[in-house]
């Protein structure tokens, strides 16, 4: 089938998709980000401003239409199963509940917010938790719970509405969704940023796998200098240098050589390119992994590599929101 049939066939479902977006969170021609008070706390949170959805031009348009199609080719006999990531348990006791963290187009923004069992003095560091392409499961709720053991007020967003996929079909739909029409997902992003502040958080961070690492890395841009440290597990790689020129928040980045949709060239292109301009860029490649290498759901995940990856953002997150 050729390249042009292909994009013709993904445009069509990204159509179908993004009125399925707009559909979970809003009218997209409705002004969004109004503050809202969450479900268990007092006060107004999430964005200040409106926010009026731009039409895409083509170019966005056909970076969308590949970015899926390279995604569903890497998931296509893929299945959400938890893996390692997800079945390990937390450092230490936690508490956890679904959350609304804020109004965006007129819908809440809904998460999970885990946290610490044990009171400390002082603030704790927030982490914003960006699902993978298959939606905000019960395996995204434990890593989210793992990472709260480490130190963190974690708060896991919900990008696609409320659904989550168990196949890969519907996982494309969703994902075609979002990224028909980015302006409700960062919408959500900023009111977790909003909220985690409100909370008392001392410092942010947001980490991300999969369709949720271009979302980790895309967040740590739009939100800077809000954010202070971004983990990006084998997301797209941003190309626009005068976008990378706004990011202020350290970046680990950690990706597998074998991932046909995210090719280490590209990696290497992004790295090059950040510390072209000063950036604080920490990238990590694994020989023998593929893409979702590290998921907490799927049957990609390399054990290895995993386990070198999480000590590797245990002590990113650390330094860089905790000092330590």
């Amino acid at each position: 089938m050729s390249r042009t049939i292909v994009l013709a066939t993904l445009s069509l479902v990204l159509g179908i998709g993004a009125l399925g977006a707009v559909m979970m969170l809003g009218s997209a021609g409705a002004r969004a980000a109004r503050a809202a008070g969450p479900a268990n706390t007092a006060g107004p949170v999430g964005p200040s401003q409106a926010t009026q959805p731009a039409a895409p031009d083509h170019a966005a348009q056909m970076a969308a239409l590949d970015q899926v199609a390279q995604m569903a080719a890497e998931h296509q006999h893929d299945h959400p199963a938890a893996t390692p990531a997800a079945t390990a348990a937390p450092a230490q006791p936690v508490t956890a509940e679904e959350v609304a963290f804020g109004e965006v187009q007129g819908r809440q923004a809904r998460g999970y917010l885990a946290r610490p069992q044990a009171q400390r003095t002082g603030a704790l560091p927030g982490l914003i938790v960006i699902h993978e392409w298959w939606g905000l499961n019960d395996n995204i709720r434990a890593v989210t719970r793992r990472l709260a053991g480490e130190g963190y007020v974690a708060l896991a967003v919900d990008l696609y509405g409320g659904k989550v996929a168990d196949n890969p079909d519907a996982a494309k739909q969703l994902m075609s969704g979002v990224m028909a029409n980015r302006e409700p997902a960062t919408a959500v992003l900023r009111a977790a940023d909003d909220y985690l502040k409100k909370q008392g958080a001392s410092k942010v961070g947001v980490i991300g796998w999969c369709f949720g690492g271009g979302w980790s890395l895309a967040t740590a841009i739009d939100e800077a200098p809000g954010i202070d440290a971004a983990v990006m597990y084998y997301g797209q790689p941003e190309k626009d240098r005068a976008r990378l020129e706004r990011l202020r928040a350290p970046l680990l980045g950690l990706f597998g050589a074998d991932d046909k949709s995210i090719p280490p060239a590209a990696v290497r292109e992004l790295e090059s390119t950040l510390k072209s301009l000063g950036k604080s860029v920490d990238i990590h490649i694994y020989e023998g992994a593929g893409h979702a290498f590290a998921n907490p759901s799927g049957t990609n995940f390399r054990p290895e590599a995993a386990e070198d990856a999480w000590k590797r953002t245990v002590a990113f997150l650390h330094h860089n929101l905790q000092g330590t």
